[in-house]
């Protein structure tokens, strides 16, 4: 254990949490978890103009949805807050004069459009196109007579001109930058705002992050943090660039490829517990071949060595297959509490259901939640024990109501379950056992059909189980409904109507 591990999650609040993000903050947090070590939230908003509060409050609700919690940042605090870029404007103007003073960066002038003539003109002559460092050696009057024109300088970082900026890389090794490639580049802006590399390394060494566990993405940009780095005097973290998740086919992942966010999955009716589940999947190996893992068992397994170098791929099969895992196996009182929401999306259920309501509910849930796949399917699954109004499926009818004798056996049939007491479990499906061996018939050419009678489908959770569930005089209303339609379908010879 190693309790001065401290990491942390900067997610730029422009959008929702994405999946990538989501690995992210988890690989984090199971790092900080594992090692007894500190998760920093900080929210990285210094883009004023595509940052919003409804994206920082979508992300921290996402985060907490998943499970994810923070040691410090937003609605909890610590000592090196605030924990929004935004907030801690001052702190960056600070250093970056310091800088200047120093000699270590400089105030530039050139404007957006000559610096855009310069490029240009670069690539026409052939080469790299990178500041040529022409305010680098500034007089303080040519500094006076260009304010003097209005103009507003930024800063920029004096780099070396000959040499490299080598990346220790946890995953990667060594990884060599040449200066050649790394200009002076911008800390702050003429507007005065920060760069986000400089803002980044500069919240990083001052709320002193031990680890920087991030998408592979990124890599590009440790450089030129590592120059700033070594110019703020302060300790370089322990860098490690996770490789990225790619769509089946390789390319990057996109909305193309169907949900990305948090709150898709979550809406869609995935449990957090499988996301997060399948997202530690996502790049990490476990111990054995399970791949079934609790929340405890993966930070108890979580280390870096078991990070994969290579991409990971989104796989919506697997995710689906470990969240039907879950919704079978998790206690069903969560179940029924996740379900009550999309069961109310589709008006199955009132606003604020009664206690009895609420046990009805618990056993409808438990009856179909083994044969779905997530939170939506338990509501798609369900709906016809809230509602009568239901039509029978066309392929069922063909099937099972349109063979000779079905409703004489359907009549006998519910005559039986009018006399059976008690109406549990047992009880009917011994009277549906021994009338089917009195007519010497196979039990499946009486249950098919009444299971086609009691829910309009063809499959679905046992049949006794429904029956129970549904209350005798329900099953025999509808029994009597199906027998009616069946009668009317010989009257027609053959023609399915559907009621």
């Amino acid at each position: 254990m190693d309790r001065n591990i401290r990491v942390r999650f900067a997610p730029s609040p422009t959008g929702d949490l994405h999946i990538g993000g989501a690995r992210t903050a988890l690989f984090n947090w199971l790092f900080a978890r594992h090692n007894g070590g500190r998760l920093i939230l900080r929210i990285d908003d210094t883009d004023l103009v595509r940052s919003t509060e409804e994206s920082t409050r979508g992300i921290l609700s996402a985060l907490r949805w998943l499970g994810i919690d923070w040691d410090e940042g937003p609605e909890v605090g610590g000592e090196y807050g605030p924990y929004f870029q935004s907030q801690r404007l001052s702190l960056y103007e600070e250093v970056a004069q310091d800088l200047v003073a120093k000699g270590l960066a400089y105030y530039c002038y050139c404007t957006p459009e000559e610096l855009a003539e310069r490029r240009k003109q670069a690539l026409a002559e052939g080469k790299a196109p990178r500041y040529d460092g022409r305010c680098r050696h500034l007089t303080t009057a040519e500094r006076l007579k260009k304010e003097e024109k209005g103009l507003r300088p930024a800063v920029r970082l004096r780099v070396p001109d000959v040499g490299e900026t080598v990346v220790h890389d946890y995953f990667r090794g060594d990884v060599s930058f040449s200066h050649d490639v790394l200009d002076d580049f911008i800390i702050v802006k003429s507007n005065g705002m920060p760069t986000y590399n400089f803002a980044c390394v500069v919240d990083d060494a001052f709320m002193k992050i031990t680890h920087i566990l991030r998408a592979e993405e990124h890599l590009s940009n440790t450089p030129r943090q590592i120059l700033i780095y070594q110019a703020i005097d302060r300790p370089l973290p322990v860098f490690a660039h996770v490789p990225m998740i790619l769509a089946p086919d390789r390319s990057k992942l996109s909305k193309r490829h169907g949900a990305t966010s948090v709150e898709e999955f979550r809406d869609m009716g995935y449990l957090p517990a499988a996301l997060i589940n399948y997202l530690a999947l996502l790049g990490w190996s476990p111990e054995g071949e399970e791949e079934i893992l609790s929340i405890t068992e993966l930070v108890r397994q979580f280390t870096l060595e078991r990070v994969g170098k290579t991409a990971a791929i989104y796989d919506l099969k697997k995710l689906t297959w470990i969240n039907g895992h879950y919704l079978n196996q998790e206690d069903l009182d969560l179940i029924v509490d996740l379900a009550v929401p999309f069961l109310q999306r589709k008006n199955l259920i009132p606003a604020e259901p009664t206690p009895e309501e609420m046990e009805y509910i618990r056993k409808v849930v438990g009856a179909v939640r083994t044969r779905v796949k997530t939170l939506a399917e338990i509501a798609e699954a369900s709906e016809y024990f809230f509602s009568d109004d239901f039509s029978y499926d066309e392929k069922g009818v063909r099937k099972h109501f349109q063979k000779a004798g079905v409703a004489e056996r359907l009549e006998m049939a519910r005559r039986r379950l009018a006399e059976t007491e008690p109406f549990d479990l047992e009880s009917t499906e011994k009277a549906y056992r021994d009338l089917s061996a009195e007519l010497g018939i196979k039990a499946g050419e009486i249950i098919h059909p009444t299971r086609l009678a009691l829910t309009g489908r063809t499959m679905g959770p046992g049949l006794f189980d429904i029956m129970v569930i549904l209350g005798k005089e329900k099953t025999l209303n509808r029994l009597e409904r199906a027998i009616n339609f069946i009668k009317g379908l010989v009257v027609q010879e053959g023609h399915v109507k559907f009621q």
